[in-house]
């Protein structure tokens, strides 16, 4: 009798345990995809503009660099460096439904753009290389705020091979896509602004 006492209290405790982790219902294909990304943490890789138009010039002739700073089990970081623009960072997030991306955009003295933060949830389980993130409620807020009402109907899209990366936004007139090169790890940029 003591023996399944003691098994009821320890099943207790550890449901309790349970219940008090955050909830990861990611699908089995989006952890994929999160672990293929993470799997490459602490390196730094090239990548060049293969879609894009007039509006994407503030790549033109840049070093292109993302670097896969900071892991967790349920976030990571990773800094888009354009030149000597430090300023962006996109944060990949376990969330209850899925994956969350968001853009952390800071300012030299890294201090928060008022444009930042924006980003979306994935509507499905997408694949182990692939997954899109329509804009959210908060980021159509913001753009609407800031005069880029052209950008309430963005799609970020992220995938991952063995070799290559890609990062792209999608919406009506517009196709921007930056591939890095995933088989060359590259010096390590420094530290985004805001996150020395």
């Amino acid at each position: 009798m003591a023996k399944s006492l003691s098994q009821s209290l320890s099943l207790g405790a550890s449901f309790s345990l349970l219940l008090a982790a955050p909830a990861m219902a990611t699908t089995v294909e989006q952890t994929q995809f999160f672990d293929a990304i993470a799997a490459h943490c602490g390196q730094a890789f090239e990548g060049e503009v293969t879609a894009g138009n007039s509006a994407d010039s503030v790549f033109s002739g840049k070093k292109l660099v993302m670097h896969v700073r900071e892991c967790s089990d349920g976030e990571l970081k990773v800094p888009f460096h354009v030149g000597e623009d430090h300023s962006r960072t996109w944060v990949i997030t376990k969330t209850d439904t899925g994956l969350r991306l968001k853009h952390d955009h800071r300012h030299q003295d890294g201090s928060e753009d008022k444009v930042t933060m924006y980003g979306g949830d994935t509507q499905d389980g997408g694949s182990a290389e692939l997954q899109s993130f329509p804009v959210d409620a908060y980021s159509i807020d913001n753009f609407k705020q800031n005069g880029l009402s052209q950008s309430v109907t963005n799609v970020w899209h992220m995938g991952i091979t063995e070799s290559q990366f890609i990062y792209r936004l999608t919406r009506e007139n517009r196709d921007f896509k930056v591939t890095f090169d995933l088989t060359k790890p590259v010096a390590l940029p420094p530290a985004p602004w805001g996150h020395e």
